[in-house]
């Protein structure tokens, strides 16, 4: 039942309904002419609670991502959005599933220099809207494709928005529903038997391909853990999300969202280990082989209500804040904070300073290292899933010229942007990112 319900509220919102315009006025087109974003981010992070490793070890991961969006319009009324998105990481905990095949012995704290210390995530979103003639409905539909190394993910969404009051108030519906699967990739100590008969420098040396985990009890002695595989490879996500904004006033702008989103399937992550409190502990190199991997349950239900106050001070000044609950069956629960207070210093140069403050619960799932009792049905070390609070500061400028006087060829510079952000939590975990972005229009 669930997934017909989302099934027809999705190709309810894909309806398009293309009005005539029988008063033969001019319309002005909603997007006059073929805009280029060219995006470039920077992340890097560290921190010393991988989940790879079951809750201790380096998370020092760095991320380049280049994004390119071309908006294209079709006509006066339909817009063409082509959205792709290249991420290559480079991840000291991933490199951890096989801590065993570097040059120099295993440790939690140390990246290993194997195949799968990095990777590629590649994403492809196409997305295409209609306007009514009036411009007070707004139609959108998209698909959207990614994969990784481990990882392929196909989504289905659209969108339909209502404009009221000539424009002052505004009422959106959008639902999406994505499909992914995995290929289940283990932390290599608890890999099938293989047929070859390992030796220390086997480990050390070889591809992680040739020998395999369970093999690690003719290494160390006594080393048997009860493993299974997961039985699922896939996870289905379904999403419906209501908004509603209204011009309060001349310099008031308020914002209600509320997102309903159900997962089901493989929620667990196959590589993270887990290890018991009850159970001896095994060690090989500078390594604590797993007991387990994380274990969640096969089915996620999330709401998030939010909402905006955005307040224009001046002709120089304005003032965003956001607010947002959020509370899941896992037992976790979150509040956000934020202010963003742009600050126009010339006609076409923009400050942006920000904060924003983020708590959540713990998940009930959730223990540290080499805590958690072999008796229980679900079990992970996943910090993400802790409870924690973090602080985000940001600075951003901005370059914006609605004219388009400096020419590139035929392509106009509309904006440039640059923003960092510093990330900090209280479990000795920090990051930062760099994002830097340009916009051409094609005259």
């Amino acid at each position: 039942m669930k997934i017909i319900l989302i099934l027809l509220l999705t190709a309810a919102v894909f309806v398009l309904h293309a009005q005539e315009n029988e008063s033969g006025e001019y319309k002005k087109r909603v997007l006059e002419n073929t805009e280029i974003d060219i995006l470039f981010n920077y992340y890097e992070q560290d921190g010393e609670n991988a989940a790879v490793t079951g809750g201790i070890g380096t998370e020092e991961l760095t991320d380049i991502s280049p994004t390119l969006i071309v908006a294209i319009p079709l006509n006066d009324d339909d817009v063409l959005t082509i959205n792709a998105n290249i991420s290559a990481y480079t991840s000291a905990s991933s490199s951890n599933i096989n801590p065993f095949d570097g040059a120099q012995p295993a440790d939690p704290f140390v990246a290993s220099s194997g195949a799968s210390k990095s990777d590629t995530w590649v994403n492809l979103i196409g997305s295409y809207s209609h306007s009514s003639d009036d411009r007070n409905r707004i139609w959108t539909s998209n698909v959207s494709v990614a994969a990784e190394y481990d990882y392929f993910s196909l989504g289905l969404g659209g969108s339909h928005t209502w404009l009221f009051n000539e424009k002052n108030t505004e009422l959106s519906l959008n639902a999406n529903i994505y499909f992914d699967s995995w290929s289940l990739i283990y932390p290599v100590e608890l890999r099938p038997q293989g047929n070859d008969e390992p030796d220390e420098d086997d480990y050390m040396l070889d591809d992680e391909d040739d020998f395999y985990g369970n093999a690690f009890g003719t290494l160390v002695p006594g080393y048997d853990p009860s493993f299974t595989e997961h039985p699922d490879k896939g996870r289905n996500s379904y999403s419906i999300g209501l908004g509603f904004s209204q011009i309060l006033s001349s310099k008031l702008i308020g914002y209600l969202s509320a997102d309903f989103i159900l997962q089901d399937g493989l929620l667990s992550t196959p590589y993270h280990r887990v290890y018991f409190s009850d159970k001896e502990d095994y060690f090989f190199q500078n390594f604590h082989l797993a007991d387990d991997v994380e274990r969640l349950p096969d089915s996620r239900f999330k709401i998030a209500l939010g909402g905006r106050l955005n307040y224009f001070v001046n002709h120089r000044v304005s003032l965003r804040t956001y607010y947002r609950f959020y509370t899941d069956d896992w037992g976790i629960a979150s509040h956000t904070a934020s202010i963003e207070v742009p600050v126009k210093i010339t006609d076409k140069f923009t400050l942006y300073p920000s904060y924003r403050y983020y708590m959540q619960t713990a998940a009930d799932y959730f223990a540290p290292y080499n805590q958690h009792l072999s008796s229980s049905e679900f079990y992970t070390s996943d910090y993400d899933l802790s409870e924690f609070s973090a602080n985000n500061f940001g600075f951003g400028i901005s370059y914006t010229d609605v004219f388009t006087k400096t020419k590139l060829g035929k392509f106009g510079l509309k904006s440039i942007d640059f923003k960092y952000n510093k990330y900090d939590r209280d479990t000795k975990f920090s990051a930062s990112m760099f994002s830097f972005g340009v916009k051409f229009i094609i005259d």
